[in-house]
């Protein structure tokens, strides 16, 4: 029997939501609530698909397609997530033997991409895959490309004290002999917007984008279930002077948005960090996931941490070069367009 792909809809939403609960390979942004935020945030359009085996799941792909004009590219996730993986996930196969599980699969992921070519039809097609979905076979027998890149993962199953013994020198000395009145604690949406506005300021020194707005921020913090969303910060007298935004599902907390540099006189983004990891640790979570191994310099920080890299995958597939240049340029406007209006919302 093969696997049928299913197009479903917003009445399918627990449906859809079962089958991210039982899936180790998904974030929380694979929940239905979570696509409808990044739908109304992005201005893409959303296809939920659902492998079945007969009555039996066994994988989703959240297809997201802008189109402009003629023109059209599925981009999962859309280009508000940046660099946070939004790709198929598949689920209860870790039970099957091998060569089924193999078979499923291959047939799941397939089948989702002869639906996106033959419904969709885009131009360029690019799906950015979790680290624990390791099998991109599929994907290159069916002619796209498969491009590796990292992230880091702390392991906090040891306990603190394990944990810390494989940071650097300095970061131990940081977080153990810091002794100014600073106070790190979890906020809420005035937090969110403090540390937006910082990433954003420090991203426009850099005259880099930054596609990321509070109000999509504070959205997913008020409708995802509670904890999901933390926004840490670091106050030292009396002024934030750093935080970050932390996402939080299943095993693992990810170090999401946030700490820019502070140049004064304690080591914010060490103490940041670390606090983080103290709470997951205390909720029981196994994994802090640095969000990005892949800059030098962004690197040589993490790496303080003691982290492994763990590697993930960026699927990409280009229609005819003259085809997608012309397509790539209308996408290209459109971004330029969409970043103007997300400044307005901002101010």
């Amino acid at each position: 029997m093969s696997i049928e792909i299913t197009r479903i809809d917003e009445s399918d939403r627990e449906t859809w939501n079962r089958c991210v609960e039982q899936s180790n390979q998904t974030n929380l942004f694979h929940q239905y609530e979570a696509l409808e935020l990044l739908v109304a945030h992005s201005g893409a359009d959303l296809t939920p698909l659902v492998g079945y085996n007969g009555q039996e799941p066994v994988g989703i792909m959240p297809v997201f397609e802008v189109e402009r004009g003629r023109r059209s590219i599925v981009k999962c996730p859309p280009y508000i997530l940046e660099s946070f993986p939004l790709g198929p996930a598949v689920l209860n196969l870790e039970k099957m033997k091998r060569r089924r599980a193999e078979r499923y699969q291959r047939q799941f992921v397939q089948g989702c991409l002869e639906w996106t070519e033959d419904v969709v039809d885009p131009d360029a097609t690019y799906v950015r895959l979790g680290g624990r979905f390791t099998d991109v076979r599929p994907f290159v027998w069916s002619g796209y490309d498969a491009t590796p890149y990292y992230t880091y993962i702390v392991d906090l199953t040891p306990g603190e004290e394990a944990v810390m013994a494989e940071f650097s020198r300095d970061a131990r000395s940081n977080i153990r002999n810091t002794d100014a009145d600073f106070e790190i604690y979890e906020g809420g949406v005035d937090e969110i917007r403090t540390i937006v506005r910082q990433i954003r300021e420090r991203h426009d020194e850099q005259d880099k984008e930054y596609r990321v707005y509070p109000g999509f921020v504070i959205d997913l913090y008020e409708t995802l279930p509670a904890g999901q969303v933390r926004p840490y910060v670091c106050e030292y007298e009396g002024e934030i002077v750093s935080g970050m935004i932390t996402l939080e599902y299943g095993d693992t907390i990810y170090r999401w948005e946030g700490g820019a540099k502070y140049g004064g006189d304690i080591p914010a983004a060490d103490l940041l960090d670390w606090r983080i990891m103290c709470d997951a640790m205390d909720r029981g979570l196994a994994r802090y996931d640095l969000v990005g191994a892949n800059m030098p310099r962004l690197c040589k920080y993490k790496a303080k941490f003691g982290p492994e890299p763990e590697v993930y995958y960026n699927i990409e597939r280009k229609a005819s070069l003259d085809s997608f240049t012309e397509g790539a340029r209308a996408l290209a406007s459109d971004v330029i367009g969409r970043t103007a209006e997300l400044r307005e919302r901002v101010k």
